[in-house]
């Protein structure tokens, strides 16, 4: 099988996901050393070297993230691949900068879904707003807190207002970009609201479908939404893994 794979790790190179031991770093354009070779069946979760997808990253973001390599067997599952082989090859683009601005993206592609139930509410986008500029050092972490509130509380707010889901979960996802939590942690969070919002506004449009045609009008506008902000999630963040917006 062809295609980039990855490992997620934290800082020094120990692993972020369970595990035990730690990872030879590469260090400038030598890669890091093959590990070990894994003896035994390999077992995912259990025996073997894990490693991501492109498909697979907005579920395993960590701290570091590396490309990376194999040689000898390979399994796939659902969301990893588990090898008996392997090595990092370089350290990709990925550090606290990069994941808040990876979060804000990811939020602001569904502000639309609040804004149309709430236009005179900008908290979500001054939200937004403020946590780019945190990120590339603009404001400071008490501005970014209070924006994290504002947001927080346009989503309680909406939630309390009894209006759509879809609105409540797009404000989360502005909340979580400015979250002051570890940048990883919050751009993981953002992107899975935002794919959630995105998805249940395009099931909130299927209300007016027949009843007999319902549950399947429903599930497909679902599923269709998310994959769509899935693979959208996916482009973006390699694009910032890989370094392009510095070009």
């Amino acid at each position: 099988m062809t295609g980039r794979l990855f490992k997620v790790l934290n800082e020094d190179g120990t692993s972020c996901h369970g595990g035990c031991g730690a990872w030879s770093l590469p260090s400038d354009d030598t890669p890091g050393e093959w590990m070990p070779a894994i003896e035994g069946k390999l077992i995912a979760c259990e025996n073997g070297y894990h490693l991501c997808r492109k498909r697979d990253l907005l579920e395993w973001l960590g701290p570091a993230i590396f490309e990376a390599e194999y040689r000898g067997e390979r399994m796939d599952t659902d969301n990893k691949v588990v090898v008996r082989e392997a090595r990092l090859l370089r350290r990709l683009n990925w550090c606290e900068r990069v994941a808040r601005l990876f979060a804000c993206d990811c939020a602001e592609r569904v502000l639309s879904v609040f804004e149309v139930e709430y236009p005179g509410d900008d908290r979500p986008r001054r939200a937004i707003a403020t946590a780019r500029r945190y990120a590339v050092g603009e404001v400071i972490f008490k501005e970014l807190a209070a924006a994290k509130t504002a947001a927080s509380d346009a989503a309680s707010d909406a939630a309390w207002d009894a209006a759509s889901d879809a609105a409540w979960v797009a404000a989360r996802a502005a909340a979580r970009a400015a979250a002051g939590a570890t940048a990883w942690n919050a751009a993981w969070d953002a992107a899975r609201d935002a794919t959630w919002a995105a998805a249940r506004a395009a099931r909130a449009a299927t209300r007016d479908a027949s009843a007999a045609a319902w549950d399947a009008t429903w599930d497909a506008a679902w599923a269709a939404a998310r994959d769509a902000e899935q693979e959208w999630q996916t482009v973006r963040l390699i694009w910032y893994l890989d370094g392009e917006f510095d070009r």
